[in-house]
C-alpha cells in the first residue's frame, strides 16, 4: 500500500516472467487509498494490482493533501494529479464527489479545475506513452474525461465501468445527457449489477457492449468466518451515513425488541453527512445506550467486525433523488464472514441473496418487517449458523477476486491489440502446475 509522501519510482515499461514487455493499461479513478492503511474503499486498488500480473498499469487519480503525487506500489505506477492549492484539494475522496457536491455547494467552482487537470494529466500520459487501453470508473467524471480525449492521436479504446451512484444518483438534463453520451463512445461498458445493466439499455447502450461483472472481495484469506464464537446479540451494520443507506429504519426497528434482549447492541461502521441526525434519532428513541457510532472502519478492521456480529444487516433504500445500491459489495463481504444477514429487497441485491437460502429479505422503508427478521434470528441461533454457512458457498465462487480479475483481463483482452494473452488466474493456475 501507498504511504504519505513515498519517493517517485517510475518505470517506463515492465517486463513480463518470458521476458516480454507488457501492454499497459491506464485507469481512471477519484478513489483510490491515498497512503498506507487509509479508509478509503479499496477495490479499484485490488483490481489493478491484480491485473498488474498481465499489465503495466498506470493510475490517474486526485491528489490530496499528504498524499504523494507520484509513487510506485504494488508493481502498480500511481500518478496523482494536482488541481487546485494543496488545502483546497478536497473535493474526492471521504464519501466520493456527488456528496462533496451535496455538502458543500462551494465545491461546484473547484469542479471545473478538477476536470480540467484530469483531462490535462489523462492528455500527457497518452503523449508520453502507448497504452492497450483505459479503464474509466464512473461514466460520470472518468468516463466523460476519457472520451473528452478524443483527438488525442494515441487514444486507446474505453472500457468504462459505472458503479451505482453515477448512474442512479445523478440526475437532470445535463446528467443524463453526458451519461448517453459516454455510453454511446465507450467502447465496452461493465456493470456491477443486472439491474445496472437494465440501466443503461434505457438510456441507450448496446446490450452486447455491456458485461455484468462487480468487484471483489478477498474471500480467500481476508473475508473469512470467524475462528471464535460469536456475540448472538450483537448487531452491525457497515457503510456510508447517507438516505440510500436506510440505517433511521433499523434504529427504529430496535426499540421493540430491547424488552426481550436487553444485552442487544447495534454497532454502526462508517460515516456521513447524516451521522448528527441518526444520533439525535437513537436517542430520541431511547436506545443510545445500545448504538454505538464507529465511524470510519479501516478496511483492515472490517473482518473482525464481521467476524464478532451475531447479525449483519443492510436495510438500503431507494433514495428520494433516486439513487440506490448499485451492488452490495459489504453484503459481499459479510457473506464471505459466515454472517447471518438480513437485507431489504433492492434490484441489486437479486444478484446474489436469495429469501431463506443465504440471507432473510425484507421489504425496504418496512420497519416492522426489520424487526420481525431481527427477532426471528435472535431467537434462533441455528438458523443463523444456516444461513452464515449458506452465504459463503453461494460467493465464494463468484465474488473470489481472481475470478472478477479474470473477467475484466478478458475484456482488456477483447479491447487491446493484439488480443491474445494470458488472464491473471490463468498464470495463477498454470504457476501451481
Amino acid at each position: 500500500m501507498p504511504t504519505r509522501n513515498s519517493a517517485a519510482q517510475q518505470t517506463s515499461s515492465v517486463l513480463g516472467t518470458a521476458g516480454q514487455e507488457k501492454p499497459r493499461l491506464l485507469v481512471l479513478t477519484s478513489t483510490f487509498p491515498r497512503w498506507k492503511d487509509d479508509a478509503e474503499p479499496p477495490f479499484v486498488y485490488e483490481l489493478c494490482r491484480r491485473l498488474a500480473a498481465s499489465y503495466e498499469v498506470w493510475i490517474l487519480a486526485p491528489h490530496a493533501k499528504g498524499a504523494a503525487v507520484r509513487e510506485q506500489f504494488d508493481g502498480l505506477n500511481i500518478v496523482r494529479y494536482r488541481y487546485f492549492p494543496e488545502r483546497m484539494e478536497n473535493i474526492a475522496y471521504e464519501g466520493g464527489i456527488t456528496a462533496k457536491l451535496r455538502k458543500t455547494p462551494a465545491n461546484y467552482l473547484v469542479l471545473p479545475f478538477f476536470l480540467l487537470s484530469q483531462w490535462r494529466a489523462v492528455r500527457q500520459q497518452l503523449r508520453h506513452q502507448t497504452f492497450a487501453a483505459i479503464h474509466a470508473h464512473w461514466l460520470i467524471p472518468q468516463g466523460l474525461v476519457a472520451i473528452a480525449c478524443a483527438g488525442a492521436r494515441t487514444r486507446p479504446p474505453i472500457l468504462c465501468t459505472s458503479h451505482g451512484g453515477d448512474l442512479f444518483g445523478l440526475k437532470g438534463a445535463a446528467a443524463e445527457w453526458i451519461k448517453r453520451l459516454v455510453l454511446r463512445h465507450a467502447q465496452r461498458h461493465t456493470v456491477v449489477s443486472q439491474a445496472m445493466k437494465r440501466a443503461e439499455i434505457e438510456l441507450g447502450a448496446a446490450p452486447e457492449r455491456i458485461d455484468v461483472i462487480p468487484m471483489g472481495v478477498d474471500l480467500r484469506e481476508t473475508f473469512v468466518p470467524a475462528q471464535t464464537a460469536r456475540n448472538g446479540t450483537s448487531l452491525l451494520f457497515v457503510g456510508r451515513l447517507v438516505e440510500k443507506k436506510g440505517l433511521a429504519y433499523l434504529l427504529e426497528a430496535l426499540p421493540p425488541l430491547l424488552p426481550d434482549f436487553p444485552d442487544l447492541t447495534l454497532q454502526i461502521a462508517g460515516d456521513g453527512p447524516d451521522r448528527p441526525a441518526l444520533e439525535q434519532l437513537a436517542t430520541a428513541l431511547g436506545i443510545a445506550m445500545h448504538v454505538r457510532f464507529l465511524g470510519r472502519a479501516n478496511n483492515a478492521q472490517l473482518p473482525a467486525l464481521y467476524q464478532q456480529a451475531g447479525i449483519v444487516i443492510f436495510p438500503s433504500i431507494v433514495a428520494q433523488g433516486g439513487d440506490q445500491e448499485g451492488f452490495g459489495l459489504v453484503a459481499v463481504e459479510a457473506l464471505g464472514c459466515e454472517c447471518a444477514l438480513v437485507a431489504t429487497e433492492l434490484p441489486a441485491m437479486r444478484d446474489f441473496l436469495e429469501d431463506g437460502v443465504n440471507a432473510l429479505i425484507v421489504p425496504q422503508k418496512d420497519t416492522h418487517s426489520l424487526t420481525t427478521a431481527l427477532r426471528t434470528l435472535l431467537d434462533d441461533p441455528a438458523l443463523r449458523a444456516r444461513l452464515g454457512k449458506a452465504g459463503r458457498l453461494s460467493v465464494l465462487n463468484r465474488f473470489d477476486w481472481p475470478v472478477i480479475a479474470d473477467g475484466y483481463a478478458r475484456i482488456v483482452d477483447q479491447l487491446a491489440e493484439p488480443p491474445a494473452r494470458t488472464t491473471p488466474r490463468e498464470q495463477a493456475t498454470s504457476g501451481k502446475r
